[in-house]
C-alpha cells in the first residue's frame, strides 16, 4: 500500500465512522424524544433503558441506512479533496481512475464484510432486543406490534396430504379450540381427527387432545374411535404458530436457513418473505462497495457546484435505492417475484450505475 492508498482509506474510514457516530446521536435522540413518555410509563431507570432497548436499536437503525451512509461519506471527503485539485494532480501523473480507486475498493470491502457478518450475527440479536422491548413497553401487545395473542381461524399444512386447523388459538397459554386434523387422497378424505380441546404438553414435547374423535373414512365405510386423552406431533410448535412479523428479522442466519426449509416442507405462503431476508442480508453487504465506486467516481470531478452539488446527488442516489429496494421487497413478498432477483436487483442496478459513471470518467 503507498502514500496516497493509505491517505485515501484513513480519510475514508475516519469520515464514514465520524459521520455514523453523529448520525447514531441524532436517531437516539429524536427516538428518545417520541417515546419518553413510554419510558416513564415503563418504570424503567436510565441505564435498564439504554441496555434493553437502545443496544437493539442502534445497530438496527444503522443496519438500515448503512449503505447510504456510505455514499454519503465518501462523496463528502471525496469532492473536498477534488475542489482541492488533488485529483487532477493524481491524474497528470499518469495514474489512471482505476488505479486512484484501489483504497475505495479496498475501504468498501472492509465496510461490507463488517456489515455482512453484522446482518448474519449482530442485527437479528439487536433486532430481539428492540421489538422484544416495543412489545412489552410500548406497543402493549396491541395489533401494531404484529405479534398478537389470540388467533382466529387458524390453519397448518403438515404435509402434502395432511391439514390440520383451530377455531381459536391462545398463543400465551398455548392452548387451543375446535381442533381439527384431516388427511386426503386425491378428491377424498381418508382420515379426520377432532377435539374440543389442544394444548401444548412440555412434558413430553407433543401436543394434548382432550376427548379425542377419530374417524378413519374407506370409501362408503368409516370407522369411528373415541380416543379420550390423546397426543399427536403435528410438526409445529408453539413457538411456530405464534404471529410474529419480526420472526425472520430476530432470527440468526443458521436458523432462519432451518426455518425456510421447515416452511418449504410444509407448503407455507410465507416462505418468500423469509428468503427475502436472507437473500438481502449478503446484497445489502455487497451494496456497500457499489455505493463506495459511485461516491468515489462521482465525486472526483471538480465542478462548479461543489460538495454541495455532489452531496445532493448522493442524496438523491441514496433516496433511490431505498425505493427501489422496498419495491422489490413488496413484490416479491407480496407477488411472484422472485426472492433472490428481488434481494439483489436493487445492487446490481446501482452496479450498472457504477459501470456507466466509470466509463463516462476522464481516465
Amino acid at each position: 500500500m503507498k502514500r496516497i492508498d493509505a491517505y485515501i482509506l484513513k480519510t475514508f474510514l475516519k469520515t464514514f465512522f465520524f459521520s455514523l457516530f453523529l448520525f447514531a446521536l441524532i436517531a437516539v435522540a429524536i427516538d428518545a424524544s417520541e417515546k419518553a413518555e413510554d419510558f416513564i410509563r415503563s418504570g424503567l431507570s436510565t441505564p435498564e433503558v439504554i441496555r434493553q432497548y437502545y443496544y437493539g436499536f442502534v445497530p438496527h437503525i444503522i443496519s438500515l441506512l448503512f449503505p447510504v451512509f456510505v455514499l454519503i461519506s465518501v462523496v463528502f471527503f471525496t469532492s473536498r479533496l477534488a475542489l482541492r485539485s488533488e485529483f487532477v494532480a493524481m491524474l497528470s501523473t499518469g495514474m489512471s481512475l482505476r488505479r486512484i480507486l484501489v483504497p475505495y475498493w479496498m475501504g468498501g470491502v472492509i465496510l461490507a464484510l463488517i456489515l455482512g457478518l453484522s446482518n448474519h450475527f449482530v442485527i437479528p440479536r439487536a433486532n430481539k432486543i428492540r421489538t422484544d422491548f416495543e412489545h412489552r413497553y410500548i406497543d402493549m401487545g396491541n395489533m401494531q406490534t404484529g405479534s398478537y395473542r389470540y388467533i382466529n381461524n387458524l390453519h397448518l399444512r403438515i404435509d402434502s396430504f395432511t391439514y390440520a386447523g383451530m377455531r381459536s388459538y391462545d398463543t400465551s397459554a398455548q392452548s387451543g379450540t375446535g381442533f381439527f386434523l384431516e388427511r386426503v387422497q386425491g378428491n377424498q378424505m381418508v382420515y379426520n381427527l377432532r377435539s374440543e380441546t389442544i394444548a401444548w404438553d412440555t412434558a413430553t414435547s407433543d401436543w394434548r387432545l382432550d376427548n379425542a374423535i377419530e374417524r378413519r373414512i374407506n370409501g362408503l365405510q368409516e370407522e369411528v374411535n373415541m380416543l379420550g386423552t390423546y397426543h399427536v406431533r403435528l410438526g409445529y410448535r408453539p413457538v411456530d404458530i405464534n404471529t410474529d412479523e419480526y420472526k425472520k428479522d430476530k432470527l440468526g442466519t443458521r436458523s432462519l436457513n432451518r426455518l425456510i426449509r421447515q416452511e418449504k416442507r410444509r407448503g407455507s405462503e410465507g416462505v418468500n418473505a423469509l428468503q427475502f431476508e436472507r437473500y438481502r442480508r449478503d446484497a445489502y453487504a455487497v451494496s456497500v462497495i457499489v455505493m463506495t465506486l459511485i461516491a468515489g467516481i462521482l465525486a472526483s470531478r471538480k465542478i462548479r457546484g461543489g460538495s454541495g452539488f455532489h452531496l445532493a446527488l448522493a442524496f438523491v442516489i441514496g433516496v433511490g435505492f431505498i425505493v427501489i429496494d422496498k419495491f422489490s421487497m413488496v413484490f416479491s413478498v407480496k407477488g411472484n417475484f422472485p426472492p433472490l432477483i428481488a434481494a439483489w436487483l436493487p445492487t446490481f442496478l446501482f452496479g450498472l450505475l457504477a459501470w456507466g459513471l466509470y466509463q463516462r470518467s476522464p481516465r
